[in-house]
């Protein structure tokens, strides 16, 4: 049974004057339980909008244009921000944000930010059974337990305070947990232990499956089962983390693994190349392929036809030349 359901899902901004931004077109990907789904692109490519559109958050001037999306079989659409934030977030799916510094209150001494937490989803349960759940599940992690949980924020160092933040997001056990880059900023032996721990969790059966957002694709091989890229608010590409990243389809995802520096066995030596020109202005109207006008191989004919998602093999490729 799938655990997490996206149906041509389209999303837009309203601007004060009334005119719609499609910050995000025709997504649409199920996910079993167990299965972690990579998702890359270059900043603005609408990866941040979409995380808001899968937890259900809809906050103006953000608004769904068209679509579904389906936890357990149960839609996210057409709720209010206030039953989003009190029945879905933190129970059925959480984010792990990506400044782990920014998503901690300066303030507030750990326990009592996670604390702040269940008290608002779990009704009827006192400060010491809330202690005690914290506990428990800090103790998973590896960390100083005590010395964590009574620390402000500040007095904490980067890993420790992504790794609190990741306990606080899954406090709960939700189905879907929705990763934002969890290992930016962080030195090369952090981001492996919070990419262990974030696996330790799956294995535990504390949530189901997850989405991982990344601008390093190289580092999805390692971390999902499958990879979606995106390109100006439409997924171009999206295959197994195998054939994305050693036999990309989409020119995108050539020049997306080009533009990289790269770990990978045959890709030592080769030197990174930069994708010439920028993304389209979402604002504007767009006719034919969106990525046509920075693509090496674009036939006259990209700029006019508009490209729908085909099945190349095994694989979604928005490009009826990618085969």
């Amino acid at each position: 049974m799938a655990i997490f359901e996206v149906e041509n899902l389209s999303l837009h901004y309203l601007t004060r004057f009334g005119a719609k931004i499609h910050a995000v077109t025709d997504v649409s990907f199920t996910m079993e339980q167990g299965k972690i789904l990579g998702i890359a692109g270059e900043s603005g490519c609408g990866k941040s909008t979409l995380v808001n559109g899968l937890m259900g958050l809809f906050i103006p001037p953000l608004y769904p244009t068209s679509g579904d999306v389906r936890v357990g079989g149960e839609s996210l659409m057409n709720r209010t921000p206030q039953d989003v934030r009190q029945n879905v977030l933190s129970r059925k799916v959480s984010m792990i944000p990506q400044g782990a510094f920014n998503a901690l209150n300066p303030t507030r001494k750990v326990k009592d930010i996670a604390a702040d937490v269940m008290a608002a989803h779990m009704k009827g349960v006192d400060r010491k059974q809330i202690y005690e759940r914290l506990k428990e599940r800090f103790d998973l992690f590896g960390m100083e337990t005590e010395k964590v949980l009574n620390a402000y924020p500040i007095q904490l160092t980067a890993g420790e305070r992504q790794r609190s933040v990741i306990g606080i997001s899954t406090l709960l056990n939700p189905q879907m947990v929705i990763a934002d880059e969890p290992t930016s900023a962080l030195d090369v032996t952090t981001q492996k232990v919070v990419i262990k721990m974030i696996f330790d969790l799956l294995e535990k059966g504390i949530f189901s499956t997850m989405i991982f957002i990344t601008h390093e694709l190289p580092l999805l091989r390692h971390v999902a089962n499958d990879i979606a890229i995106m390109y100006a608010g439409e997924i171009v590409e999206m295959g197994t983390a195998q054939q994305v990243v050693f036999d990309p389809r989409h020119p995108y995802t050539k020049a997306l693994m080009g533009a990289m520096l790269s770990a990978e066995p045959g890709q030592k030596q080769r030197k990174p190349t930069a994708i010439e020109g920028a993304p389209p202005n979402l604002a504007n109207p767009i006719s034919g392929c969106r990525f046509a006008e920075r693509c090496p191989s674009a036939k006259p004919e990209c700029k006019e036809r508009e490209q729908k998602i085909r099945i190349v093999g095994e694989r979604q490729v928005r490009c009826e030349y990618a085969e």
